[in-house]
């Protein structure tokens, strides 16, 4: 029994990874480490530009190299990331600004659950075009799909 369950997690894990890496860029992904390492090529030999200290921080993958992809962080720096290192886990981190309201329902007249500020990164649930439920540690609730980077203008998505 306990070898039907490894197995069978060892199968949906292949099929992940395999489903992540058919994707055509660009698309949207997040950090899955505590550490990840960007680099200026797709080599362990290319030197290290930046050290991520922040799982779940939102990135735009823009180019495919076999187990490497090139990403844009929400800073606008580019550079290089081995694929275990990141996530098809949707994530958003609140704009530059006031402080993003997050409200009870996906509507501008909702009463407001909590704020969040620049910087604040929460994992996306869905996206209907205008909205985005997003789960910031264990607080949920709905965000303006414009407060945030790491969904596009208009996107629908349900995971």
């Amino acid at each position: 029994m306990l070898k039907r369950g490894v197995c069978v997690a060892l199968l949906l894990t292949v099929a992940t990874t395999a489903s992540a890496q058919e994707k055509k860029p660009p698309y949207w992904a997040s950090i899955a480490s505590g550490e990840a390492m960007m680099r200026t090529g797709p080599g362990r030999n290319y030197p290290g530009t930046w050290l991520y200290k922040r799982r779940d921080l939102p990135i735009r993958v823009i180019q495919i190299y076999p187990n490497w992809r090139k990403i844009e962080d929400p800073d606008g720096e580019q550079g290089w990331m081995l694929v275990t290192l990141l996530s098809d886990r949707r994530t958003g981190i609140v704009k530059p600004g006031e402080p993003r309201e997050i409200r009870t329902k996906p509507e501008a007249n909702a009463p407001v659950r909590y704020r969040a500020e620049h910087g604040v990164v929460g994992r996306l649930e869905k996206c209907d075009g205008t909205w985005c439920r997003i789960q910031i540690g264990k607080r949920k609730g709905w965000i303006a799909e414009g407060d945030l980077w790491g969904v596009n203008e208009g996107e629908v998505f349900d995971d």
